[in-house]
């Protein structure tokens, strides 16, 4: 079994992934949308507000040159105390949220201003004029006028143009609730896409243990019923041809065993006449050819339902052993006396029988049959003492007529004992574990859950 790659960061859930991703766009689509509106927005309304506080500017310094002397520093002290008024209700609309500090959205404010009285005035740019903020939150510009006894300098409070907030988080809440309603729209569709996923992946594992699904629902978006309708299709054939093949292999081994009755009855009657040596020889052969016309039976009725019902293998493995027994056969037991499990009991006898038959057919004694259980597993196992097989052709084995190396040059047989073991452990919701030893031979366990009823 390979290793699974590391997770990471990257979820395995098509729904984590789709969460993820979901998340990943937002955040990039509001980063996006904030670029988008501080370029289009937020520095053409800076340019804007800056020409008209440009030209107020010019406009207060045109009204400064116009007053006598002693007006101007009343008309200066009227400017100011009614920003600072200005700025006083804004501060009360918001309380808590001011800061003496320029944002950066003022400071590119205060460029701009400086700059169009620069180009205003035309003189290069210079520290003139200089802003300040004071603690109250007053945002003040310098103005120097050049009077008739020397230059004059005046601060002119500016009414809160652009009122310096502490970040309320109005984007992040926005970005957040964006987000949340993103996530719960992508759960919504990923848990309808996930259902009929999941039907499918239901299906898939009924239709792996050998038990016919249930047709899936073809209704849905147009993919999702091209999935249930592909796999319906696909089941309905695999059925139709497990279908043939058996009612083909049934029909054959049926029609098999009337000349075959006919070759026995032909022996028997002609016993006198044959040599021993040679009737003993047919009618070995006789009996190998009905071993392999029964396994084509058996394999061709393993579609026919039949109720389960609670069974201890204690008992299933006595009674095989007891069966071998009258057939001079001795099979050594080491019973573990596993829970009840629901099963079918003929379908399971036919598996372990197989197994039993494998094992004095390509094995070697003593032949040694097991019960256990293991978690919320019982378990019935089969060890002969011969050659193995490798570890190659464990797998290979459990394919209907397939057959080892070692028993294509030995004695003869159909190739679907193990495919019989196999079928019936999957259509009991377990499966058929092989494990071979140069030394202790093949050992064949049939594992079954102990709460699933087993369906065929």
């Amino acid at each position: 079994m390979p290793t699974p790659a590391p997770r990471g960061l990257w979820p395995r859930s098509l729904l984590g992934r789709n969460l993820l991703l979901m998340a990943v766009l937002i955040v990039l689509g509001q980063l996006c949308a904030a670029v988008l509106v501080r370029h289009m927005i937020l520095k053409p309304r800076v340019a804007q507000v800056a020409d008209g506080v440009a030209r107020n500017v010019a406009a207060i310094r045109a009204g400064l040159q116009a007053l006598p002397p002693g007006q101007r520093q009343d008309f200066v002290q009227a400017f100011n105390t009614q920003a600072a008024q200005t700025q006083a209700h804004a501060r009360a609309a918001a309380p808590g949220n001011w800061r003496a500090v320029l944002s950066p959205m003022e400071r590119q404010f205060v460029r701009a201003v400086t700059q169009r009285l620069d180009e205003a005035q035309g003189t290069r740019p210079s520290a003139d004029p200089v802003w300040r903020r004071d603690s109250s939150g007053v945002l003040s510009l310098r103005v120097v006028h050049e009077g008739a006894q020397g230059p004059e300098t005046y601060w002119l409070n500016l009414p809160s143009v652009f009122p310096t907030r502490e970040f309320t988080g109005a984007w992040l809440m926005a970005t957040l609730a964006s987000m949340v309603l993103a996530l719960v729209g992508a759960w919504w569709l990923q848990r309808h896409l996930n259902q009929p996923l999941q039907r499918v992946v239901q299906a898939a594992q009924r239709l792996a243990r050998g038990q016919p699904p249930a047709p899936l629902p073809e209704d849905g978006p147009v993919e999702i019923a091209t999935v249930a309708r592909s796999f319906n299709h696909m089941a309905h054939s695999l059925a139709q041809a497990d279908q043939e093949r058996a009612l083909m292999l049934a029909g054959v081994s049926h029609d098999l065993r009337t000349p075959l009755t006919k070759l026995r009855l032909g022996v028997e009657i002609a016993g006198a006449q044959i040599e021993p040596e040679l009737a003993t020889s047919m009618v070995r052969s006789m009996d190998e050819m009905d071993a392999i016309l029964g396994q084509f039976l058996h394999f061709a009725r393993m579609q026919e339902a039949e109720p389960p019902q609670p069974a201890a293998l204690d008992d299933l493995a006595q009674a095989i052993a007891q069966a071998q027994a009258d057939h001079g056969r001795s099979v050594a037991l080491e019973l573990g006396a596993p829970p009840l499990a629901p099963v079918q009991p003929q379908a399971l006898r036919r598996a372990v029988e197989n197994l039993v038959e494998n094992a004095w057919r390509h094995g070697a004694a003593p032949v040694v049959l097991r019960t256990g259980s293991e978690g919320d597993a019982v378990w019935i196992e089969v060890q002969d003492h011969g050659p193995g097989l490798p570890a190659t052709e464990l797998e290979r084995i459990r394919q209907p007529f397939a057959r080892g190396e070692a028993a294509r040059s030995g004695r003869p047989g159909a190739g679907l004992g193990l495919a019989i073991a196999d079928r019936v452990a999957r259509a009991h919701g377990g499966r058929l574990e092989l494990y071979s030893a140069p030394v202790q031979g093949l050992r064949a366990r049939l594992v079954l859950p102990v709460g699933l009823a087993p369906k065929i």
